[in-house]
């Protein structure tokens, strides 16, 4: 079995790495292509994306690890799952936004991660309560995002 540090930094390590391999390969559409998009008034800048992503990410990782150390159960499994689950349309946002410049199926994508993500914090909840209560700065975070999306494809 794994010490309990190495599984913590693991965890944080696993969404921290997701989430710079998504930002790494849609770099350009972020400095290009999205400059140019009509913007809504409360677009927040862009330095502020960054320190938010990253403690987000932490987060996630730490209420993973979490879950990880409760006994093995059907629901843990599940809550796991779930977890992966939203960290898997969490990477692909920003390729179909940003890489595929396809602000449609990125507001699908987002919306899907928003039910994934409730979820998760329902499934994690009933593992271990601070697991769950911990990612709720994260669903308001895409609750926010989803709005942000859909308004650029309303603006263009």
């Amino acid at each position: 079995m794994k010490s309990k540090p190495f599984l913590l930094l693991i965890s944080i390590l696993i969404p921290l790495i997701t989430g710079g391999i998504s930002g790494y390969f849609t770099a350009e559409g972020i400095t290009g292509w999205y400059q140019t998009l009509n913007a809504p008034s409360f677009n927040p800048p862009g330095w502020i994306f960054g320190p938010v992503w990253t403690t987000l990410y932490i987060i996630m990782g730490i209420s993973l690890y979490l879950v990880l150390i409760k006994p093995d159960s059907a629901l843990r499994t599940t809550a796991i799952r779930v977890f992966f689950l939203q960290l898997t349309l969490n990477f692909l946002w920003s390729f179909f936004f940003f890489y595929f410049r396809n602000i449609g199926l990125a507001l699908v994508d987002i919306l899907l991660m928003w039910g994934s993500i409730v979820w998760m914090i329902m499934l994690f909840r009933r593992i271990h309560p601070a697991a769950g209560y911990m990612n709720i700065p994260y669903l308001l975070w895409v609750s926010f995002a989803t709005v942000l999306n859909g308004a650029y494809l309303f603006l263009n």
